[in-house]
């Protein structure tokens, strides 16, 4: 397995059932770092040089949040703003973060059936993220894989075991 970082951001945790579940598919995996970005930036003042060192040791980077209010939680889209510096993509220089490649693993309340043309909200999740798409793709890297998770709210043990089994299969991606 390639080296990871995991950046989980998720304002309302706590209340997360379905996310504290597939948290634990990151325990005791190889070569898998976990940060939690509400644990590490609590007052919102990113260190963006640390973050950039600590990317920079990594083959891999999975983004792992809820949608809220049809967007990144909002640390998360400073992260990215302060981190994914538009210096390191300067012309004639190399970015550092090229060959990399990063996973999207995102939940929402709603069915995935409101999150159509012709659902209640007249878009998909995955159109939500377009923001997160781009800034990877303008760093080089590839995103191998988006994962959204729907009626995260509502969901009971044996789907939670499913997503679970999901996701470990997912970590597995080369």
């Amino acid at each position: 397995m390639k080296k990871t970082l995991v950046l989980f951001a998720h304002p309302y945790f706590e209340h997360s059932t379905t996310n504290v579940r597939l948290l634990e598919c990151y325990e005791n995996m190889p070569n898998v770092t976990f940060r939690d970005l509400y644990e590490d930036y609590p007052d919102f003042h990113i260190q963006p040089f640390r973050e950039r060192k600590r990317i920079v040791e990594f083959e891999r980077i999975i983004f792992h949040f809820p949608i809220i209010w049809f967007g990144l939680p909002p640390l998360l889209k400073l992260w990215i703003d302060e981190v994914f510096d538009m210096r390191w993509i300067s012309e004639g220089q190399l970015n550092i973060l090229s060959g990399k490649d990063a996973l999207i693993i995102t939940s929402v309340g709603g069915s995935e059936g409101n999150y159509s043309k012709e659902g209640k909200y007249k878009t998909s999740a995955e159109s939500l993220l377009i923001g997160l798409q781009v800034s990877l793709d303008i760093n080089n890297i590839e995103l191998k894989k988006t994962h959204i998770i729907y009626n995260a709210d509502n969901l009971d043990e044996k789907q939670l075991d499913v997503f679970c089994k999901e996701l470990s299969e997912i970590l597995k991606i080369e």
